[in-house]
């Protein structure tokens, strides 16, 4: 059983999937490449917890079996009804295989289609009998792209079921797709929202959801950054406005990126007991640690809107574990541990090699030291100016580091190697260590 942070004991993961709290336990499916530590024809693995600290692996949860699917499980969410758990994914199809790796396509030659796949009890899932097609590939260019059409989010309004995916217009501009149903299983276009060229090409993984009485739309452009550094492709966040009879949204011309570390990516949001608005993200790695294993899920986060800002911090019951005090890193459990401090500017705080300090009113990070087999990867980061002060909590696992500062009024994760286990100091600095019991 796994603590704090979810992650594949062996091989390859990304995008968390059908996050949802489910008869007493947190349900997380993520894309997995079963076979090898690399990108790959897609599955769904399936872990599960009763607090968000502990995670119970149950294994392979959806693997392609339908001709709409046969070329990948890719991403998508969950719903309940009447007890029964409803899974939502967009089904891959190669029309042209890679002939030396039939787990790839060749020349972007695939068509997406978007699947269901229902379960009694949410553990057990039959792939054969209980999957169907609820939107086929999209034939008119006008609407979506038949490719890049993908990653249906559906949640339930009063007057029935919504669908928010993510597509683009000639591999061009990036666009959202919203569907309306009655039953869950047949689905009607009704409107969709784009924005400038500037806003990528391509919107991956969309999330819509209220919270504290405002709309939020979070999604992965594909090509918003242009620095010629990886990645270009990042998860942001804005306030909208969202008529729900015709959905129409209208979208601001500003945005927050979800995560400043920009390593964070495919964000997914559920309701958890206590009704509070969560998510957790991906972490993309650059290369697989030890050989064995690539990519890991962030600490769960609160979504919160304060003082006209996104807020993401964390989760309670994550905070509430770290109970032990400790003086050395070298102290801590296997799930790596916490540390909590203030910073004046110029001060700094360097653990294992990876710097944060402030910067007027900034706090900024820095992994050069711990980077240096991956120059085409950034590895200095800032938040925007600050209004909360210059609190930091940090929490520290072998492979990531994630900066809450302010209490989620931003937040910069970054992926890390070769770790040291030494906290140094720069200026009057008091770090409290603390791991869990």
């Amino acid at each position: 059983m796994q603590k704090i942070h979810v992650k594949p004991n062996n091989n390859w993961m990304n995008d968390p999937n059908g996050f949802i709290y489910y008869q007493g336990a947190y349900h997380l499916f993520y894309q997995c490449f079963p076979y090898n530590a690399r990108w790959g024809r897609m599955h769904w693995n399936h872990v599960i917890s009763k607090d968000l600290v502990h995670w119970e692996n149950l294994g392979i949860a959806l693997f392609p079996s339908k001709t709409d699917d046969r070329s990948g499980c890719f991403s998508g969410s969950a719903v309940e009804e009447d007890g029964k758990l409803y899974l939502y994914y967009t089904g891959v199809n190669y029309t042209v295989e890679n002939p030396e790796d039939i787990n790839l396509c060749l020349d972007e030659q695939f068509v997406s289609a978007q699947m269901m796949i229902t379960s009694e009890d949410g553990m057990q899932f039959d792939n054969i009998k209980d999957k169907k097609t609820v939107i086929p590939v999209i034939q008119n260019s006008q609407i979506g792209d038949a490719r890049h059409t993908r990653d249906p989010k559906v949640w339930k309004e009063e007057d029935g079921w919504y669908m928010v995916l993510g597509s683009t217009i000639e591999d061009r501009k990036g666009r959202l797709l919203f569907f309306k149903s009655t039953d869950k299983e047949h689905w009607d276009y009704v409107n969709s929202v784009s924005k400038g060229e500037e806003f990528g090409w391509m919107w991956e993984c969309p999330d819509y959801f209220e919270v504290n009485g405002k709309q939020i739309i979070i999604f992965s452009p594909m090509g918003i950054l242009k620095d010629g550094k990886a990645d270009e492709n990042q998860a942001i966040c804005m306030q909208v406005s969202f008529d729900k009879k015709n959905c129409r949204m209208e979208l601001p011309d500003t945005y927050q990126f979800l995560d400043y570390g920009l390593d964070l990516y495919a964000p997914q949001s559920t309701v958890d007991a206590q009704g509070r608005r969560i998510l957790m993200a991906w972490l993309r790695m650059p290369q697989p640690v030890d050989g064995k294993w690539q990519g890991m899920m962030s600490i769960p986060r609160v979504v919160e809107v304060k003082n006209g800002k996104i807020y993401f911090r964390v989760h309670p019951n994550i905070q509430n574990v770290y109970t032990k005090k400790i003086d050395s890193p070298k102290e801590a459990s296997d799930a790596g541990y916490r540390l909590r401090f203030s910073l004046q500017d110029g001060e700094e705080v360097n653990v294992g090699g990876y710097r944060i300090f402030r910067q007027g009113k900034k706090i900024c990070t820095d992994r050069s030291t711990l980077y240096t087999a991956f120059p085409q990867f950034r590895t200095e980061f800032a938040t925007p100016e600050l209004a909360d002060g210059f609190n930091l909590e940090v929490y520290v696992d072998q492979n990531l580091i994630e900066v809450f500062v302010n209490e989620g009024e931003a937040v910069i994760s970054n992926a890390v190697y070769q770790l040291g286990n030494e906290i140094k100091v720069q200026g009057n600095v008091s770090v409290a260590i603390e791991t869990l019991e």
